[in-house]
């Protein structure tokens, strides 16, 4: 146990057992650090609903999402996987939503999540795909590419937060700093260090949201006027409509969104040196199809793994599965109780985003780890540099350049990690391989559970 730890510097192993406190004490930094409402808040906005329809559509995300973290750390994949609502289709379902209605935006949803779930079981498609088009040169690009990707997000919802900028940059800094103070003191001393390392998250929050207040940034009276109690309905915006054109519009997007989360997998392996067998990636495909079958339901949003909680698994050095799932209840009590949900989302940007710079860091270095072994060629450099190029380009591009262009294509380049994503497997597969190189890549080979 010992040299697994030290191997994948993990200070909870992922099948070490955890008191409950100490579980909900590890699981709610993640859902602190979570920029959970960010997505459902851009969709609304997009979709123009009213406060009243905005803070029931978060709540059915962050009940989805519990639900689907449940599944996917309890049955489905079996490690430590936080569920989150994807970005990849916000605008897909913002343009479905606005065009056919909100019926038609529920019901494009859902054939999509099912085909997902039957990819794992009963057709086993997932794995020998995963095989085939994401080997570890795909997946660890891909996870760079997450994490650059969505740097620049944080640092906007920094500058862009309300209040002075100056002031932001410094609350965001101090967040940040602390945590990196945390992390460090969890490498240098052996009982302290790891005390620190293990509740750096919830430590950087109250030393952040404490400076945000003492510039009177802070502001809770939307708790109070929060209900105590929202209980959930099935389909809550009437009957699902199946318009084949949406539907085989998200049916692409799940693709996406499958590679995306794929991603997220190879990190949370390299972090607690867990194999991705095939039995685990097809069990892997149906808790993500099952959670965004919940989500639909439920009138939430797809979920996938989130990358940043992946992260702060490498951050923390938490793995714990149980962390996870204790996470999971309290995203579903958070979406049964609009009160916890209102204070969560009270706690300042810039204080969640500092720490999210660093999340994003350690996603990247986790993405490095990966592909560490391979080597680096004028191909292997064109399938890792192009991609984070693309990527980069699709994010500074104005959002008046997707004004005239079609739906379909709209839909692709809002997304800078669904471009990068592709790109990386398509370069993958159509730039020719050497002989010499394919015998220096090192195959994953599938062991039991």
């Amino acid at each position: 146990m010992e040299q697994h730890r030290e191997s994948n510097q993990l200070v909870v192993g992922v099948d070490d057992k955890i008191s409950v406190g100490k579980a909900f004490l590890l699981g709610l930094q993640h859902v602190l650090a979570m920029d959970l409402y960010i997505a459902p808040i851009i969709i609304a906005g997009l979709l123009t609903m009213d406060a009243s329809s905005t803070s029931f559509f978060i709540q059915m995300c962050f009940l989805a999402t519990g639900i689907g973290t449940l599944i996917q750390t309890g049955f489905g994949l079996r490690l430590p996987v936080v569920q989150g609502p994807s970005y990849v289709p916000i605008g897909a379902l913002a343009a479905i939503g606005s065009k056919l209605g909100m019926g038609a935006m529920i019901g494009s949803m859902i054939p999509g999540a099912l085909f997902v779930a039957l990819m794992g079981y009963p057709l086993k498609w997932f794995a020998k795909a995963v095989r085939k088009f994401i080997p570890p040169l795909v997946g660890g690009t891909v996870i760079i590419i997450v994490g650059i990707a969505l740097m620049p997000t944080g640092m906007g919802n920094i500058y862009h937060s309300p209040g002075n900028i100056w002031t932001n940059i410094l609350i965001a800094a101090v967040s940040a700093g602390v945590l990196v103070i945390c992390m460090l003191l969890g490498t240098r001393a052996k009982v302290a260090g790891a005390f620190f390392r293990l509740v750096s998250v919830l430590i950087a929050i109250f030393v952040g949201t404490v400076t945000a207040a003492f510039f009177g940034t802070v502001d809770f009276s939307p708790v109070g006027q929060a209900p105590w109690l929202s209980m959930p309905k099935l389909f809550p915006y009437g009957a699902p409509v199946f318009d084949l054109s949406a539907v085989l519009t998200m049916l692409f997007v799940y693709m996406i969104i499958m590679i995306e989360t794929t991603g997220t997998w190879f990190v949370v392996s390299t972090v607690t040196n867990s194999e991705l067998t095939e039995e685990r990636l097809n069990r892997g495909a149906v808790g993500e199809g099952l959670g965004c079958f919940v989500g639909a339901l439920f009138g939430g949003t797809p979920t996938t793994g989130y990358s940043s909680n992946a992260g702060l698994i490498a951050v923390t050095g938490v793995g714990s599965r149980m962390a996870i799932m204790a996470g999971g209840l309290i995203l579903i009590a958070l979406g049964l109780v609009p009160k916890l949900s209102a204070a969560i989302t009270c706690i300042p940007e810039p204080v969640i985003n500092g720490i999210f710079g660093i999340v994003c860091v350690a996603i990247v270095a986790n993405g490095i780890k990966v592909i560490q072994n391979i080597t680096i060629d004028d191909r292997t450099m064109m399938v890792i540099g192009l991609p984070i190029l693309l990527t980069m380009a699709v994010t500074v591009l104005p959002k008046d350049a997707l004004a005239g262009v079609p739906d379909f294509v709209n839909y692709i380049l809002s997304s800078g990690i669904t471009v990068g994503a592709l790109a990386t497997v398509l370069l993958n597969v159509f730039i020719p391989e050497g002989k010499k190189n394919r015998a220096k890549v090192p195959q994953q080979q599938p062991v039991s559970n």
